[in-house]
């Protein structure tokens, strides 16, 4: 009898496995460069034909990876892309990093994983590793994909090995990247955890081991329903401090000089990005079904979700100071992505004020360095205006949502009249407009 187990140390060891990537966008591609850089032999799948003939030209569609890092493992054959699930017959692990995105009634929509788990069991052999990267319920790994992968009677922990190990990319973040950042992994099998240990060991510098599966999708949902509740209750703080006349911004940054018991989070127009304004309602929606209402998660959601509502009202309010109506003013938006410096829109709270604003009348256009255009209501594409003195002069208002560093604040606060900061990003700078902060 193989032993499969020992076959996949001994690949990962000395790097002659083949890793599989399905889905290559700001999760995958990033783990597909770090496994490649490791020295193994990587072959990244997406159903997007340009984004393969990107990858195989050596060239990146995404800012977390330079072309100059992609190209020479392209070039070296550590790295292709691939549209067929037939190039990841031989594979020695896979790896599968698809999207999970959130259905309106805030119930997941599991497609993209089940689309997924489906194309790999029919690619499955004894000797595969499957590792399920995609943020979702805890219990998804043993009950969505385990099921599919054991069709071909293979059994777990000796012919296939099975994980969970939660993507923790930050778009963007400057200091932490796949290599550094610790890796948390749980298999269903004291062998699953052995082996998914030995995969990522050469890729990154921590492994971090977990006891499960559910556990380590757990720690996923822990990190950022952290985030989303500390966030909304921020954003509630400024709120008010809005009723009492107190300045949020002062109060924060006087609070964060105890140098101990306080972590600083800040208010802003909403949540956006992949995570946060999505993984807590994974976990509250998994507990509904076992008649347990999460109630700090959808608590916070509320107020989160709240936000851009409350940006339209401070638009309002600071219009009507100086005797103009929302309905026919000249809106304009600064930032269309969710942070700043990233051209990620995915969930951004700014396509929301600008949705909520042409609602209300007003005349909306929008600069952003970093994203050129945006798809709105109604099959409509938005493009981005050029950030120039005239501009600034011909809008009744700015509003400030993603504090890009690139901006010249000095300029914005020159040039434009009115102005709601929703980031606090004029704190400091010095002009002439009005401004008005959330």
């Amino acid at each position: 009898m193989a032993d499969y187990k020992q076959q996949l140390l001994d690949r990962f060891n000395d790097r002659t496995a083949t890793i599989g990537i399905v889905g290559m966008g700001y999760v995958g591609l990033p783990l597909a460069v770090e496994f490649a850089r490791a020295g193994y032999h990587v072959i990244g799948l997406d159903v997007n034909e340009e984004k393969v003939s990107k990858l195989n030209a050596g060239t990146s569609y995404i800012p977390d990876v330079p072309t100059d890092t992609l190209a020479p493992l392209v070039d070296s054959g550590h790295l292709r892309a691939t549209t067929s699930y037939d190039d990841l017959t031989d594979i020695d692990a896979v790896s599968i990093c698809v999207p999970t995105p959130l259905r309106k009634t805030k119930d997941p929509d599991m497609s993209y994983i089940v689309a997924a788990a489906d194309s790999v069991a029919g690619i499955c052999h004894a000797g595969l590793l499957v590792v399920l990267e995609s943020t979702t319920y805890p219990g998804t790994t043993d009950e969505v994909i385990l099921p599919r992968l054991l069709k071909n009677n293979l059994t777990v922990g000796e012919d296939v090995f099975v994980a969970f190990s939660p993507e923790r990319v930050d778009p963007g973040n400057p200091t932490y990247g796949v290599h550094n950042t610790p890796k948390v992994v749980g298999g269903i099998t004291p062998a699953c955890v052995e082996v998914v240990t030995a995969l990522y060991a050469p890729a990154v510098g921590e492994v971090v081991p977990v006891s499960s599966t559910a556990a380590a999708e757990m720690v996923k949902l822990l990190e950022n329903t952290f985030r989303a509740v500390n966030i909304g209750l921020v954003n509630e703080m400024a709120l008010m401090c809005n009723r009492l006349g107190v300045d949020v911004w002062e109060v924060i940054r006087a609070a964060s000089t105890k140098p101990f018991g306080f972590m600083p989070f800040y208010p802003g127009p909403g949540l956006g990005g992949h995570c946060i304004p999505i993984d807590p309602h994974y976990l509250s929606w998994k507990l509904r079904a076992l008649n347990y209402t999460a109630r700090f998660i959808e608590l916070a959601g509320e107020i989160n979700t709240s936000m851009p509502y409350y940006v339209i009202d401070l638009v309002m309010d600071a219009l009507n100071e100086d005797s103009k109506a929302l309905k026919g003013a000249k809106v304009g938006i600064l930032g269309m992505a969710y942070k700043r410096d990233i051209d990620d829109v995915r969930e951004s709270p700014a396509l929301d004020v600008h949705h909520l604003l042409e609602e209300k009348g007003a005349d909306v256009s929008f600069n952003d360095p970093y994203v050129p255009s945006v798809r709105l209501p109604g099959q409509r594409t938005a493009h981005s205006v050029a950030l120039t003195a005239e501009w600034l002069a011909d809008q009744d208002c700015i509003v400030i949502v993603t504090d890009h560093t690139g901006y010249d604040y000095d300029f914005i606060l020159k040039h434009a009249r009115l102005i709601v900061d929703t980031r606090n990003a004029t704190h400091g700078y010095q002009g002439s407009a009005r401004v008005v902060r959330l």
